[in-house]
Order: structure tokens, then sequence, then C-alpha cells
């Protein structure tokens, strides 16, 4: 390689290129230039001249330096450096170099081992790791756990002037991106950008388009690319599904389940069918007036094998993640929504779950098979509510003509009805003993988004609350209960489903909160979901009761996945497990695994033997429960999210035709800076800032959560309803921001249009600013500023 440098001359004792690269090669620790004139001996002028001949090899692009100032060969691995995780196969971090400089080399992958360490980690996670060459590739070990990169943005290009932006599809960004390299962009389209500069000097290098942020799909794009969500399966793995697909159904050591009239009750529009439910009177003397009913959950087991380009994927992925427009399946669409899907009239492979329930609703006896189930219908929730109850038609707004000729044909057949009838009356056993056990009992509304056949939103509504949900629901916790507990009597490792009780800290924040209405909550009481469901019921104002079940929400732990036996607090159970979705959830295949172990449930060895063998549990991820346990929490954590970020960009879209119009709303929460609001029956929070309330100083209350207008004693508190102007819908980053009607802005003439700054600040209005009161936390916000308590008009 050329260098423009001249050459350093070599001197006595000084070693050569040759020697420095062999040295910098073989060391077994990172190799920096103490190292280097310890090994050699160096001394005096040497020492000054080995820095020169370092930096000659550097800028000749024979040797690198990594972090702690060591150095490799250009091309090489360094002994320690930076990793990025980019995929997780099973267990097993792989990561790359963050920094790569080879020119035509591919990044290596590396092993990444994280022994010791609290917290699995998970794709898009940096370390800086100790490298170490194993066989003909490298290992890494952690030495730290560094923050996360922030190096891509995700937003729409706009141009401004001469120059080009890029604005932010997230909410909380404040400011929008120059772009210093716009590649094949256009103004308008949604794109992804590496992250360049420091400070106040950030840019944005666009890498991807995307396309339209607003067409179709776009919504959940958007969400899939910015929580980094796997939407392309490998071709391994589509080639596996194709070969398992073609496994024989009903083969031997399967339990024909064929012969009962068996029911899969679900959503309209359910992507996937993978429970289904059968239910009749028990024809023991000695269990009279009870039940015996079957839970037939699709065998995933028997076409995910450990081990296998399916099962590396469907861990990777953790969870399936379902957009109004799409899902994300974890596994392909041969297994997701054929083959593993429950379909009438088709024989499938099953897991079933074998229920004895008593007169009392208590579940006495179970037992696990694998079996072969034809179901005798796949029915939506709405038709099998309206056929128990008796209706001509089911209830909902989205019931098209060939819905409703589905519905006439199912209600016509008798024995679909009896077998409803059955199912209902085996149910109001179950619901009993749920009463008796007294799970948390919130009752929050579910949006649900109506497309057209274009894919644009025709409707938002909120999801109807039938019995036929709460069925469903009653005997899948009761499958899953049953196998916690027979997998615990077995010994067996149990992929649980945990959820803890509330911390001391959220309960004072409660009792603080519900003092505000003169509502008592003593913290000394051993906290069970009952106590909550008293509270609730001691609310009799329809304003309050929203405002108190968020709060109780909030004061909850969140649920996840662990090796170890917590109890779930929500459900008043002792054991459970997640065991009747595996089409969807990783933790129910594993449960399903656990159970072929525990019961001897193994299948004949496929004649195929590109097909793996065995679908039970491996002994490697039993003993590695819990580290799985991590990662599959944080995946359904990123769905979630995911989720609820695109629901929000599709209530804003629908919104934004409606900006400059009054719209019921509802107060969900009051801080010193403004309050969010959510628009009745739709949901989309939106800010009120403070600064838009008018020329008065408005007090805050922190216990209370409430901001009161000093001159007018105008009060603004959570729960309240009241009509707000939608002053803002931004579909691409699901914004939504609100005004309050007639209020005299200062700087604006009265009904002229608020004019914003770029961050979406009223720009004739100064901000606000805020200073902490002694004693109870009060603060007077306004035009003004804060202003010490007592200088304007008393609080109520």
């Amino acid at each position: 390689m050329a260098n423009s440098r001249k050459k350093t001359s070599k001197r006595a004792g000084l070693p050569s290129r040759e020697q420095i690269l062999e040295f910098i090669e073989s060391s077994d620790t990172p190799a920096g230039k103490r190292e280097i004139v310890k090994a050699f001996g160096l001394s005096g002028q040497d020492k000054i001249a080995l820095k020169t001949l370092l930096k000659d090899m550097t800028d000749e692009g024979l040797v690198a330096m990594a972090p702690g100032r060591a150095f490799h060969k250009m091309g090489g691995l360094p002994k320690v450096t930076v990793l990025r995780v980019t995929d997780v196969d099973g267990n097993q971090p792989i990561g790359v170099p963050e920094s790569w400089e080879a020119d035509g080399v591919p990044a290596p992958k590396l092993r990444i081992i994280e022994r010791g360490r609290n917290g699995a980690l998970g794709v898009g996670d940096r370390v800086l790791a100790r490298t170490e060459a194993r066989g003909n590739g490298h290992i890494a070990h952690v030495m730290k756990k560094l923050a996360r990169g922030s190096e891509q943005l995700l937003g729409v290009v706009e141009k401004d002037g001469e120059r080009f932006m890029l604005r932010s599809t997230d909410k909380k960004a404040r400011r929008d991106t120059p772009i210093s390299d716009l590649g094949n962009a256009e103004p308008g389209q949604l794109v992804v950008a590496e992250k360049g500069g420091r400070g106040n000097r950030i840019t944005a290098r666009v890498i991807e388009v995307l396309g339209d942020p607003f067409a179709p799909k776009s919504f959940s794009l958007i969400a899939i690319a910015k929580y980094g969500i796997p939407n392309v399966f490998p071709d391994a793995a589509i080639e596996e599904a194709q070969r398992v697909a073609e496994l024989p159904v009903a083969a031997e050591g399967r339990e024909d389940l064929r012969h009962l009239p068996i029911l899969a009750i679900d959503p309209r529009d359910a992507r996937d069918h993978d429970d289904a439910l059968w239910a009749a009177p028990d024809g023991d003397p000695a269990n009279e007036g009870g039940f015996k009913a079957v839970v037939a959950i699709a065998d995933v087991s028997f076409y995910v094998r450990p081990g296998g380009e399916l099962d590396r994927e469907a861990r990777r992925r953790g969870n399936s993640v379902y957009f109004p427009d799409r899902v994300v399946p974890m596994l392909p669409h041969e297994l997701s929504s054929d083959k593993c899907s429950l379909k009438a009239g088709e024989d499938r492979a099953a897991m079933a779950c074998h229920l004895v329930i008593n007169s009392k609703g208590e579940v006495t006896g179970h037992r696990f098979t694998r079996a072969t189930v034809r179901l005798a219908a796949n029915i939506a929730y709405e038709d099998a509510q309206a056929i128990v109850d008796g209706k001509d038609r089911p209830s909902g707004s989205q019931i098209s003509e060939e819905d409703k000729r589905s519905f006439d044909k199912l209600k016509a057949d008798g024995d679909l009805a009896k077998a409803l009838e059955s199912l209902w009356a085996c149910w109001k056993l179950l619901f009993k003993a749920r009463e008796k056990r007294a799970p948390l009992d919130l009752d929050l509304p579910e949006r649900q988004v109506h497309l057209d056949d274009r894919g644009r939103i025709a409707e938002v509504t909120v999801r109807e609350r039938l019995d036929a949900h709460r069925l469903v629901e009653d005997y899948m916790i009761a499958a899953n209960v049953a196998a916690a507990k027979a997998l615990e009597a077995k010994k067996s490792p149990v992929m649980y489903r945990a959820h803890l009780p509330p911390s001391r800290e959220k309960l004072v924040a409660l009792k603080d909160y519900l003092k505000t209405f003169d509502m008592e909550f003593a913290l000394g009481q051993v906290v069970t979901p009952g106590v909550f469901n008293r509270l609730i019921e001691r609310v009799d104002n329809d304003e309050v009761l929203p405002q108190v079940m968020e709060q109780i929400l909030r004061t909850q732990t969140q649920a996840y996945y662990g090796a170890e036996k917590t109890g779930h607090f929500g459900l008043a159970l002792g054991s459970y497990a997640h065991f009747t979705s595996p089409i969807r959830r990783y933790a129910d295949l594993l449960v399903h695994r656990a159970l072929v172990d525990a019961y001897d449930l193994e299948m004949p060895a496929p004649n195929n033997r590109s097909i793996q063998r065995g679908t039970g549990l491996t002994e490697k991820d039993a003993s590695d429960l819990g580290h799985i346990a991590e990662v599959i929490s944080r995946t359904e954590r990123r769905a979630m999210e995911a989720e609820r970020d695109t629901m929000d960009r599709y209530v804003a879209a629908y919104l934004a035709s409606h900006v400059g119009e009054l719209v019921d709303a509802r107060i969900t929460g009051v801080l010193d800076f403004g309050f969010f609001a959510m628009v009745e029956g739709l949901g989309g929070d939106g800010l009120v800032p403070v600064s838009t309330l008018g020329a008065e100083h408005f007090a805050y209350d922190e216990a209370a959560r409430t901001l009161t207008g000093q001159d007018s004693d105008t009060v603004y508190k959570s729960g309240m309803k009241l009509k707000l102007r939608l002053a803002e819908a931004n579909p691409v980053s699901g914004g939504l921001r609100f005004e309050v009607p007639d209020v005299e802005i200062p700087g604006r003439a009265p009904g002229k249009p608020v004019r914003r700054d770029r961050r979406g600040r009223p720009s004739s209005v100064p901000r606000m600013s805020k200073r902490p009161q002694s004693g109870r936390k009060k603060t007077s916000v306004g035009k003004g500023g804060a202003k010490p308590k007592g200088k304007g008009k008393k609080k109520r």
C-alpha cells in the first residue's frame, strides 16, 4: 500500500512492521503501545520512534486502533471491541463489530458469551467484549454492556427552503433533523436514516426509502422499522415449514377426538385459530352436576422442532405482532394460518387438555394427550353470543351480508346450538369459581380499527365485551392452570406467566390519589385483587370510575415470563403458565414441549431425515429457561409498544379530517405543563399545554393532580369530561393536540388559529416555567411563569 508519509528509518532495537504485526496477532491480551514497548524491551528514543512507526502503519492501513488504545491488524478482529447484537440464535446472542474497516470483507459474526451477567442480551444491544479465536472463528466474552446506539432515525423527508429536514415519527421528538445526504429520497417519503454528528450538530443520512407514509399499511410499517421487528422469514425457515407441513396428522399415538363437536370461537377478523372447546355433562355419578371439557390447542410442537430453522426464527421473534392491517407472525404462513390453524371440517393435530369440573366450578382432574380433531365450526364471538341469546342478528356495526348469511346457516344447525348450550352451562360453573377467586376486574375499553377495501380507515370503535369473550377466557385460564400444575406434579421445568403484587411505593401513590376523592386505602392490609375490586365497587360516579380504574392499572406491575414460581397476582392464581396459544407465543410452545416429556407424548420419528427428531424440551433449554424467559419477555414488550404506537397512528389518521372541530374528550392525566385528554370512544391521547389555557395563572396540585385557575377557579382534573377543539392530528407520529374552546390567548385575536413553532408550541405565547413550592407540592404556572403561592386567589 502506498504511503504518503516519509517512511521511518529503522533504529537499533526497533521492531519491524512484520514483527509488530506478528506480535499483535499472537498476543492473548489487547496489544497497545505499552505492551509493544515491554515485549521488545524498548526505551528512550526507541519509544519515540515506535510512536511514529505505529502512526505510519495506521496511515498505511496495516493496523487500526480498538477501544482502550489497543492495536489490531487492519481487516482483523481487535482483542477488545464494541459488538452490536444482530441476532439471537436460540439462547445464543450473535454480534458483529460495530466498526469494521476491511473493504470487501464481510464483518465476522461472533457468538457472545455472557456468563454471570444479569439480563439477557437482545437484538440491538451493544457490548464491549474481549474476543478469542475459537476453531475457524471467534467468540466474544462480555466485559460491559453499553448504552443502546441511537444511530438510526425514522422519519418523513420535508423540504425547508433550500435544505431538507427529517421529521421524526416519534411524537416525543422535539426538533427536526437536517439531512446531510438525501440519497434517492424525495420530500414526503418515509425513510430510515443514519444518525451522524454530535450535540447540536446532529444530521441524518438517508439509508433506506420506505415509501409513502400515508399509504395503506404504512402505519404498521413504521412500527416494524422503529422497533426492529423481524418481518421476513429466512428461506431455510420457509423451506422447513413446507417440509413439516407434509407430516401426517392422524398418526399413531394420537387420541382420535374427531367425533366431538369441538368449536373454535374467535374474533370475526381472526388471522389464526389455535384453540377450540368442547364440554358436556359428566356422566360420572361421583361428579353430579359437573362437566367434562376439552380445550384443544394446535399441536405446534409437532411441527416446530427444537434446533431447527423454524425454532430459531420463532425464538428470535418471540411472539406474533398484530396490527390493524397485518400480522407479523411468529411462524410462516404455511403453519400459522394453515396447517396449525384449527379449521372446521379439516383434520388437525392438537394437544388436548381434558378437564373434569365439579358443580362448584372447580377443576378436580386434568390430563393431556396428543389428539386428532376435526372442528364442527369456526364461529365469531358475536355469532356465538347471538345464538345462545336467541337473537336474529349478531351485534356489531361491521356485519357484512356474507357474515349475515353465515350466521343464518350456523343458527339453523341444531347440533351447533346444543354444543354452545353445553359450553355455556359449563362456563357458568367456571365463572362461579372465578367470582369466588376474585381476580382483578378492570373493565378497560379495547379499540378496534376497521379498514375499507383499499386499506384506509373506515371506522374506529370500541370492541364490545360479551359473555362469549369471558367464556373463552375462563376456559383458557383453566387449561393454563392445569398445564402449570401438571408440570409441577411431574417435577418438570415450567415457563411460568408471572405477575407480582404492586410495590409499596405504588400503593402509597394510590393512597394519596384516592385521598383526593375522600376514599381511604389502608397500607397495612394484605393486598389482594379483591381489595382493588372493592375499591371500584365503592365508586358510584361515572366520571370518577374510569380514572380510578386507570390509576389502579398504573399501580400494577408488568406481567412477565419466568422459570420460578411466583404466582399471578392479577388472576389470583398460585400456578399459571401459558399453554393455549403456541402459534403466536413461544412461551406456550415451550410448555407444550415440557408436557411432551412429562407425559411421554413423543411421536414416532418422521421418515424424512431432513426433519429433526424429537418434539420435547431439550436439556439445554430446560437448564436455560430463565434466560429464554428474559428474551421472550422483552419481545413481548416490544410487540405491545409497536401495536400501541400503530393504533395511535390510525386514530390520528382517522381524526386528521376533523382538525378544528369540537370533540367529546376526557382528561386522562394532569401534569404541571398541561393535561392529556382522550377522545371518547376512540382513544389516542393528546396534550393541552397549560400555555394555551389563557392569561391567568394555573396552580398544579401534585397530590390531587389538578390544575386550578387562580382567577377563575377553573379546575382541570383527571377523569373530567369536556369539549375540546382538535388542533392537530399527525398520523405519522400518532400525536394529537387539543385546545380548550373559547379561551382568550394573549397575542391572538379571538377565533384566530394558533400559530405554532416547529415543536408544535403556540409561537405567540411565552413558554411556561415552574418553581417548586415548599410544603405541599403546588406550582402556579401560566403566561407569566411561576409565582409563589398566596399571591393569587385562594385555591379550593
